[in-house]
């Protein structure tokens, strides 16, 4: 398996396992501030193990390891709101941008409290494909000076609670109920001179499916009528 690391592909669950390595490291002190962004910016630049490898090497637990391949054919989960408020602690629990910018997005478990910072800086957290810890969540964004960005999918309730000093929080998207099931997401925190915003948006595979169905239909209306003007022949 070691022959092969340096070819194998990663995912967005191992660049936040690596992301997560380094934002400890920072907090204790193991990185300043320039090594800590470049870091981050070359993890989630990272397409292969073995670009990963090189950047928690010389940390603790920082030892990127290839995941075991399971051959056996398990269930997927159905895309239901009860499939996706799966329990635990989440795959990240913070995120900083400064002078720089972040992304959370793709499948990932939203904690039950996820902190964001931005100077100068700017971030994305994308909600539409992951799964959540508790049927409440809560997006903690203190924007200086920067900009964040909140993305939900139809059907999630949202609570906008921040307070805003020369910038705001979008509230757009409060007041829409919530499907019987679905997470409920509160967005808090604080904005000065930045702005946090929030939208409500599918995916872009729910775009093409959405598109493919019109397409259907306009194929299915051409059909019929064709078939009304051959009866009244």
């Amino acid at each position: 398996m070691t022959d092969e690391l340096p070819e194998l592909r990663a995912s967005d669950a191992d660049r936040e396992r690596v992301a997560e390595v380094l934002r400890d490291a920072l907090a204790e002190g193991r990185l300043d501030m320039e090594e800590f962004e470049e870091r981050l910016d070359a993890t989630y630049k990272a397409r292969t193990y073995g670009e990963l490898a090189p950047i928690t090497r010389d940390l603790p637990v920082g030892q990127v390891a290839a995941p075991k391949v399971d051959m056996l054919k398990r269930p997927e989960a159905d895309g239901s709101w009860a499939s996706r408020i799966v329990g635990g602690e989440g795959s990240s629990a913070w995120a900083v941008a400064v002078m720089s910018g972040f992304q959370r997005k793709g499948r990932w478990t939203v904690p039950r409290r996820f902190n964001c910072f931005a100077f100068w800086g700017g971030g994305e957290i994308d909600l539409r494909e992951a799964n959540f810890a508790a049927g409440e969540v809560e997006i903690n964004c203190v924007a200086i000076m920067g900009g964040m960005q909140v993305v939900v999918p139809p059907g999630v309730e949202v609570v906008v609670r921040g307070i805003g000093i020369m910038g705001g929080f979008d509230h757009n998207e409060e007041g829409v109920p919530g499907e019987p099931g679905a997470p409920r997401v509160v967005v808090t925190g604080f904005a000065f001179w930045g702005g946090v915003g929030v939208e409500r948006k599918v995916t872009r595979a729910e775009r093409q499916r959405i598109r493919e169905e019109r397409r259907q239909e306009k194929l299915d209306r051409r059909e019929a009528a064709r078939e009304l003007r051959r009866g009244r022949h």
